[in-house]
C-alpha cells in the first residue's frame, strides 16, 4: 500500500511550484495564469527516511527501496467548482481516491503572479475551496439520496443507510466537514463513504506558501492561515515553494548552507510528506536480503500477517511465524546472527502488532 495526496488550492497558489519541488523534477506547469495545469498530474514520490539508508549499510545490500508517496496536483478549484467552473468537476473527481488533502494557501505578496483576488485573503480563500468541496459532497448526496429513497421501498435493509446518508447531508449542509462527524465509524457511514469518497472526510493539511521573507519573517497572510488551522484543529505547514524548488540544483552541502541561512533543519518537503504518513495512521517495517533493503508501509495497529500480505498474498494466507528486530536493537548490533546469539531475535506469532521500524523475516508455507 502507498499513500496518496492531493494537492489543492485556488488558481496561482503554488500548487504546481510545490509539486515539482516534491517531485524534484519540473514534471507540472508552473505559469503565471490560470489553469495553467490542465491535466492533473501525478508523481509518486520516494518517502524519505534515514533508517532505510542505515539499515542498507549495515545489511550491505546494493539496493534500497523506500516506501513511496503518490501525489496528484489539481488544476486551480474556483467558485462554481462542483458546477463543472473552471473544469472544476473534472478535477475534484481526481481528488475522490485519494488518502489525504494538502491544500495550498497563498501567503504572499507579488504583483507579477495573477491572483484570483486582488490581493490574497487566506480566510476567504480557505473559504472557497472548503465550500466547493462541501457542496461536492452534498452534491453527490442528493443523487444518492434520490436512488436509497427509491430503493428503500423495496428492501428495508438499506434504511439504516438512508437514515444515515440524511444526517451526513444535514452535517455537511450546516458547512460542517465530515472529518468532525460523530458517526464515522458507523457502519452506514463507511459504506457510504467507500461509494461516494466524501471529499470533507478526508484528511487535510494546510500548506501556506510564504515568499523567502516570510518563511524567515513570517506575515499577516501567515497569522491569518494559522489561526483557521487552529480553528479547525488542523495541521498547518509553511513552505516557499520557489525556494524548495531552486535547492533541486544544489549539491548537498549547498542545501544544508542554504538551509541554515533560514534556520531550517531540512526541507520543508520531507515535512509534508511525514506528517501527511503519521496524519493518516501510517508506520514503516523493513525487510532486507542479499539484494535489498526495502521500507513497507502499513497502518499502525496491524498484526504480522496483514502485513506479510503487503508483501504478498501469499505470505498472509500461509503465515507461520514473525522473527523481528526492533531497529534500535538492529542499530546497536548491525548483524542479525549477533542479535540472534545474543538472544535479542525476537519470534512473534499471529497477534504481534507490528511496531514502527520493525526489521522482520517472515515464516510462511502455501
Amino acid at each position: 500500500m502507498s499513500l496518496s495526496i492531493g494537492i489543492v488550492g485556488l488558481p496561482n497558489v503554488g500548487k504546481s511550484t510545490l509539486f515539482n519541488a516534491l517531485t524534484r523534477a519540473q514534471n507540472a506547469v508552473a505559469a503565471n495564469y490560470p489553469f495553467s495545469t490542465i491535466e492533473s498530474n501525478h508523481a509518486v514520490v520516494p518517502l524519505p527516511d534515514e533508517r532505510l539508508t542505515r539499515l542498507q549499510s549495515w545489511v550491505g545490500v546494493d539496493n534500497a527501496i523506500p516506501a513511496r508517496v503518490d501525489f496528484v496536483d489539481l488544476a486551480g478549484l474556483v467558485k462554481g467548482a462542483h458546477k463543472g467552473d473552471g473544469l472544476g468537476n473534472r478535477f475534484l473527481g481526481h481528488i475522490r481516491h485519494v488518502d489525504a488533502i494538502a491544500h495550498v494557501v497563498r501567503c504572499f505578496d507579488d504583483e507579477n503572479v495573477a491572483h484570483v483576488n486582488e490581493k490574497p485573503q487566506p480566510a476567504d480563500d480557505i473559504g472557497i475551496i472548503n465550500t466547493e468541496l462541501a457542496l461536492a459532497d452534498l452534491q453527490q448526496l442528493e443523487r444518492l439520496l434520490e436512488k436509497l429513497e427509491r430503493e428503500v421501498k423495496g428492501d428495508r435493509a438499506l434504511q439504516g443507510q438512508l437514515e444515515m446518508a440524511r444526517r451526513v447531508e444535514a452535517f455537511v449542509g450546516a458547512g460542517k466537514p465530515l472529518r468532525e462527524f460523530d458517526g464515522r465509524d458507523h457502519p452506514d457511514f463507511a459504506a457510504l463513504d467507500f461509494e461516494l469518497r466524501f471529499l470533507t472526510s478526508k484528511p487535510l493539511i494546510y500548506v501556506a506558501n510564504v515568499d523567502e521573507d516570510g518563511l524567515q519573517q513570517g506575515n499577516r497572510y501567515l497569522e491569518s492561515a494559522r489561526e483557521i488551522a487552529a480553528a479547525e484543529g488542523a495541521l498547518l505547514i509553511t513552505i516557499c515553494a520557489g525556494l524548495e524548488q531552486e535547492l533541486l540544483s544544489l549539491s548537498d552541502e549547498e542545501r544544508a548552507e542554504y538551509l541554515s541561512v533560514y534556520g531550517l533543519a531540512g526541507g520543508s518537503m520531507e515535512r509534508l510528506i511525514s506528517e501527511s504518513y503519521r496524519l493518516l495512521g501510517l508506520i514503516s517495517y523493513f525487510t532486507f536480503n542479499e539484494n535489498e533493503a526495502r521500507a513497507w508501509t502499513i497502518r499502525r495497529g496491524w498484526t504480522a500477517p496483514q502485513a506479510a500480505g503487503v508483501v504478498h498474498t501469499d505470505m498472509e494466507r500461509g503465515f507461520i511465524r514473525a522473527e523481528v528486530i526492533p531497529f534500535a536493537v538492529f542499530g546497536q548490533h548491525q548483524d542479525r546472527n549477533a542479535i540472534k546469539a545474543a538472544g535479542l531475535l525476537q519470534v512473534e506469532g499471529r497477534d504481534y502488532v507490528v511496531q514502527d521500524g520493525d526489521v522482520i523475516l517472515f515464516c510462511f508455507n502455501v
